[in-house]
């Protein structure tokens, strides 16, 4: 069996009384377009992934984009996965493995992916697809699937993976990407809190992206760099001349923080210490071997500058009485 987007499904078993089921083929899992599909039937207007049977058939549309025998496009699921269940109406031999969900609203997901943005903060996070698969009362391999492949979920599946990863629905979508964070409600009873140093260090972590504050010929400066936590120094690479650059040889500031703009909480981390270029080559070569990932700003960055933390200090903001 294969079949186009747009073609219709329909099921109607030989068994007297059968009750016969069609609907419209929203959604592809394979190139050739063999089963399964995702299928928005006429009846509830909810879409199924269905793997048709003996009793089911493809009514097919004209597709005049796609002749005879070539392979139709690949489309994105919106399914929402949370178990399996027949979708043929019970009669015998039909669709088995159907779950129920619905594309989610809203338009294309924002740059990047709902998927990558799935990854990354599961990753962030150190969490397991099981982990994270088991709080949002989905399979694992569903998961998987959203993490590897262009589809765009449910707003069901969606808002129960928002609430596994302790984000919200428009960041998984790559809503807000262009705006400054912090534009939420503050907390109605907010407690500011001091960390201690071992709080902050573990909060530094071993990498991620900080912003250093340095003084140019033009004034303060305060810019993003990705950073590593080696040997207990703070270490980033720039290019020379650069305004990250101009750290080296001078005392610094660089700070770390995260915001739950779901949740109206966060902190934030500040390291004080001199700064300085690293020439050693054993040192940068080092560095460069532990280095969690390029620098996103792309290009030739291989002048490392390392800090060393005289001072760390830290705050966090959480509803009172947690």
């Amino acid at each position: 069996m294969r079949a186009h987007l747009g073609d219709r499904l329909v099921i109607q078993s030989p068994a007297t009384g059968a009750t016969r089921r069609e609907g419209e083929i929203v959604g592809l899992r394979h190139e050739d377009g063999t089963p399964p599909y995702d299928v928005r039937w006429s009846d509830t207007d909810e879409v199924t992934l269905v793997f048709p049977g003996a009793d089911a058939r493809v009514r097919r549309l004209e597709h005049p984009e796609h002749p005879p025998g070539a392979a139709p496009p690949l489309s994105g699921p919106g399914t929402d996965v949370p178990g399996a269940e027949a979708a043929g109406g019970g009669a015998p031999g039909t669709a088995a493995g159907a779950v129920p969900g619905a594309p989610g609203p809203g338009g294309p997901p924002g740059p990047g992916g709902i998927g990558a943005r799935l990854a990354a903060a599961r990753e962030r996070q150190g969490l397991t697809r099981v982990t994270v698969a088991g709080r949002a009362a989905m399979a694992p391999e569903y998961l998987a699937y959203l993490e590897e492949r262009p589809a765009d979920p449910g707003p069901g599946a969606l808002a129960r993976l928002a609430g596994a990863l302790g984000t919200s629905v428009e960041a998984l979508r790559g809503g807000g990407t262009d705006l400054p964070p912090g534009q939420g409600r503050a907390l109605l009873r907010p407690r500011l809190r001091e960390l201690g140093t071992d709080e902050c260090r573990a909060r530094l972590s071993t990498h991620g992206v900080g912003r250093v504050a340095v003084t140019t010929p033009d004034g303060p400066a305060v810019v993003p760099v990705n950073y590593e936590v080696i040997d207990d120094r703070i270490a980033f690479r720039s290019a020379p001349g650069s305004v990250p650059a101009a750290a080296a040889g001078t005392e610094v500031a660089f700070e770390v923080d995260h915001l739950d703009e779901t949740a109206s909480r966060g902190w934030s981390v500040l390291v004080v210490g001199p700064a300085r270029h690293v020439t050693e080559p054993g040192a940068v070569r080092r560095l460069a071997e532990g280095a969690h990932t390029r620098p996103w700003a792309g290009g030739e960055r291989e002048m490392w500058v390392s800090i060393r933390p005289r001072r760390i200090t830290g705050r966090r903001i959480d509803p009172a009485g947690e």
